[in-house]
């Protein structure tokens, strides 16, 4: 039989040391802050697929290290830079977590390591986790590979030089004073 997990209170260590691997969706509306990133007004259909595999892998002289793998993918409609119209971004994660007893640990370990440190705990939120990295896969200036409509690429258009083409030049009347006798 297989051990039930909560996702919002999973128990990393149980779970490494059992070898198990959860997988499930949820929709993205789950998700406030990748709803945040999202366009305004989009459809929030789209589903956040993961799989998390816990490992423990044997250490001389000590205990096991736990290890998460977590592979997690999603859609998000956000906002084109370029033509200022929706794009549908792909976020893709897969990344493996090494877990150590406390935050001052995985903060020491973490720069001299390749692999991510986290601190070990026994409520850990794997759905926050999950966010976490789908986040991080945001681009900087989503935008499309190529726009669905031509983007006008000038600086001014012409109604913006036909509106300055009707404005009076203020020097011009100094410069009819200036004939007039004034200088």
């Amino acid at each position: 039989m297989k051990k039930e997990y909560s996702l919002e209170r999973l128990d990393l260590k149980a779970l490494a040391q059992a070898g198990d691997e959860l997988a499930g969706q949820a929709p993205i509306s789950q998700f406030a802050r990748l709803v945040e990133e999202s366009a305004p007004g989009s459809p929030l259909s789209h589903e956040v697929r993961w799989t998390a595999l816990g490992e423990a892998r044997p250490v001389t002289g000590g205990d096991d290290q736990v290890w998460l793998h977590l592979q997690a993918e999603t859609t998000l409609t956000q906002v084109c830079q370029r033509c200022l119209g929706p794009v549908d971004t792909g976020l893709w994660v897969d990344r493996s977590f090494r877990f150590v007893k406390d935050e001052s640990v995985a903060e020491a370990e973490d720069d001299e390591s390749e692999e991510d440190v986290l601190a070990l705990s026994r409520e850990f939120n794997l759905l926050e986790l999950i966010e976490d990295e789908l986040l991080m896969e945001l681009p900087v200036v989503p935008r499309h590979e190529e726009c669905p409509e031509e983007v006008p690429m000038a600086v001014e258009d012409e109604d913006y030089q036909a509106a300055e083409a009707e404005k009076p030049n203020p020097f011009a009347a100094l410069a009819k004073l200036k004939k007039g006798g004034l200088g």
